[in-house]
């Protein structure tokens, strides 16, 4: 996938809106797959995307974050973290099968498929420049925005 166009896709996103990846070329972005809204993870993440969204913004780079919660989870997840972000609703795995994020994982001792969190930035002309899997939360997005300073 890396050095590869992003695979296209139109999933919901928050605020009613449609998030088609063919309609986002001409600006870098990142994509961020997190497993469920309002755990203590995924909580985090997306506050780290939050806080440091204006120095993406700087950049010229959009932020999407996506799970298979529904659209109301989404709405009332964005609303009480105050995220400037649109979060795309993958209920039937379409983006998550294409970036082959889900994965079997171990649930108090049970396995249950779930998104492995994962991170892909991809650049104007809609290339994966970059992609992390098995994300660990603590130092990702400072990462990430490091990444996207290089792209051109």
């Amino acid at each position: 996938m890396l050095d590869q166009p992003a695979p296209d896709f139109e999933i919901p996103a928050t605020g009613g809106k449609t998030f088609r990846l063919a309609s986002a070329k001409g600006k870098s972005f990142v994509l961020y797959f997190y497993p469920k809204d309002n755990t203590p993870g995924c909580t985090t993440e997306g506050q780290q995307f939050r806080d440091l969204h204006p120095q993406f913004i700087k950049l010229g780079c959009g932020i999407y974050g996506v799970s298979r919660d529904s659209m109301k989870s989404h709405e009332n997840f964005k609303a009480r973290m105050n995220f400037p972000f649109d979060l795309l609703s993958d209920a039937d795995e379409t983006a998550c099968k294409l970036f082959d994020v889900i994965k079997m994982k171990n649930m108090y001792g049970k396995k249950v498929r779930g998104i492995e969190r994962s991170t892909f930035a991809i650049d104007a002309r809609g290339v994966v420049r970059k992609e992390w899997r098995g994300v660990k939360v603590p130092g990702h997005v400072q990462e990430v925005l490091e990444f996207v300073k290089t792209l051109k």
